[in-house]
């Protein structure tokens, strides 16, 4: 796309702002959340992510294991992509996202992880405690944890073991799992069952568009349709959902997967789920037609756009993001231009 053609095409975005702008739910983790949020706040201000909770690595890990608190890092990272693009949106992002370095305890613990959990011991309530962050910050939207709990991550993972390649092993923990050199098979949360928050709940029931994805696919994406409560009110919620597949297949966690393979496994999970938009960016699905049938054996219709950075980036520029979503919004919503 031509620096004019983005022009034109953000400026149309900017001049429809000025309707009444859809209710949109993002769901999701980590890098991949963060760019679907930076997109979907250039184009609505009524806008919730519901963030998986089952990291335990790095300085969430630490936290978690220190004091038996969600882990706050993707929860951090979702409020730094809500804040504005204005110097006071900025440099609070940056703040939150810095990380210390020393030789002592804090090291590599990120501000921004310190401050959550600080407000979560004053405070004694999650949701109260990120509604504040969001507040400091000058979030363009809400952040809201899928779960109250702590989760841990499961997965079946054939040749987990390079020795073992035909065996099938359980492999636990969020970081194992995403670099594992396996096949994943299967993944599952330790409690089976836990509970949703409320508020993520009722964000979702109340949406005009979810959009799940993109992101880690077994340990950030899929693990929103593995609690209960949440599962159903996606199943029964009557706004209409987008699935975002990612620019490219991850090292171990999704190595070697087709674009239409990210669906099968997804619809493995969670075979009641139906979605209406599958969004892929155009140069990374070699064969359009199966991704395609892929799509329609989950009730959705695929809409290929260029989201990417630059040629063979594997970032989504959150300019060009932004206009799919608009556009998708737009085409496939029930009720014309915006509520």
């Amino acid at each position: 796309m031509s620096p004019r053609a983005r022009r034109v095409r953000i400026a149309r975005i900017s001049r429809r702002r000025s309707a009444q702008p859809p209710k949109v739910v993002a769901l999701g983790g980590g890098m991949g959340l963060s760019a679907s949020l930076a997109a979907l706040r250039r184009i609505t201000g009524d806008l919730t992510a519901v963030v998986t909770v089952a990291d335990d690595g790095g300085s969430s890990g630490r936290l978690r294991d220190e004091l038996g608190v969600l882990p706050p890092g993707d929860l951090r990272k979702a409020l730094a992509a809500l804040c504005g693009d204005d110097d006071w949106g900025q440099t609070w992002a940056r703040v939150i996202q810095h990380r210390f370095q020393s030789k002592g305890e804090l090291h590599e613990h990120a501000v921004g992880n310190l401050l959550i959990v600080a407000l979560w011991e004053q405070l004694g309530d999650h949701v109260q405690a990120l509604d504040l962050v969001g507040k400091l910050l000058g979030a363009h939207g809400r952040v809201l944890p899928m779960s109250a709990v702590p989760l841990e991550l499961q997965a079946l993972v054939k040749g987990h073991d390079p020795e073992r390649a035909e065996d099938v092993d359980t492999v636990r923990g969020q970081a194992n799992v995403a670099l594992t050199r396996g096949e994943v098979q299967s993944v599952h949360l330790v409690p089976h069952d836990p509970p949703a928050v409320p508020d993520a709940v009722a964000a979702v029931l109340d949406a005009d568009w979810v959009v799940l994805g993109p992101g880690s696919w077994f340990s950030s994406v899929i693990p929103h349709l593995l609690v209960p409560e949440l599962l159903e009110a996606l199943t029964e919620t009557k706004a209409r959902k987008v699935l975002s597949l990612n620019l490219a297949p991850q090292p171990g966690e999704t190595e070697g997967f087709s674009p239409q393979r990210h669906l099968e496994v997804l619809g493995r999970h969670a075979p009641k789920l139906a979605l209406d938009v599958v969004l892929a960016d155009e140069a990374a699905v070699p064969d359009r037609d199966s991704l395609t049938d892929a799509a329609k054996r989950l009730g959705a219709a695929v809409e290929l756009a260029p989201v990417a950075q630059a040629a063979g980036s594997p970032k989504h520029d959150p300019e060009l993001l932004a206009a799919a979503y608009d556009r998708i919004f737009r085409m496939h919503g029930r009720i014309g231009p915006w509520r």
